[in-house]
């Protein structure tokens, strides 16, 4: 495992963001999700005038507090995550993916750190992620990061 370093991202990061996102969300739910499930959650979340939008947003606001990213040697986006606080107290995930060829390197955790940081810095005092199937691949990492409630609705403090 290597230093990983998040920043936030920028209008140029968004074509990537969208590809990664998409590529992502394909690989863990085709087979778990009928197919076009699966591509109504890629053209929804994935959108591209949709994530340059989002990165747009002069910084922010507590609901939203935008998109960060984590870029491999040569520069490409290999890692995003985005989030926001959209009522008092709680803090909600928005977004979390990892290049499938760059998982179990830090990215992962490194996004959610970050996340998390924002959100307690707009008093979030809790912290929830919805997945979008029961038994979702991403269950084991929110788990291994405290997360626990119903297999689809997860919640920690921090």
């Amino acid at each position: 495992m290597h230093t990983v370093e998040v920043r936030p991202a920028v209008a140029a990061d968004a074509a990537a963001i969208s590809q990664l996102l998409a590529a992502v969300i394909r690989e863990s739910y085709t087979g778990r999700l009928e197919a076009n499930a699966v591509e109504h959650m890629v053209g929804t979340n994935c959108s591209l005038s949709r994530i340059g939008a989002e990165i747009g947003i002069p910084g922010g606001a507590p609901s939203w507090l935008g998109w960060l990213v984590v870029t491999n040697a040569g520069g490409r986006v290999v890692g995003a995550a985005a989030g926001g606080v959209p009522g008092a107290g709680e803090g909600e995930v928005y977004a979390l993916c990892a290049a499938p060829l760059f998982r179990r390197d830090g990215i992962g955790s490194a996004l959610l750190a970050a996340v998390t940081e924002r959100m307690r810095a707009h008093a979030a005092e809790r912290q929830s992620v919805t997945l979008p199937c029961d038994a979702d691949p991403a269950l084991p990492f929110y788990n291994a990061h405290g997360f626990k409630g119903s297999e689809r609705r997860l919640t920690r403090d921090i």
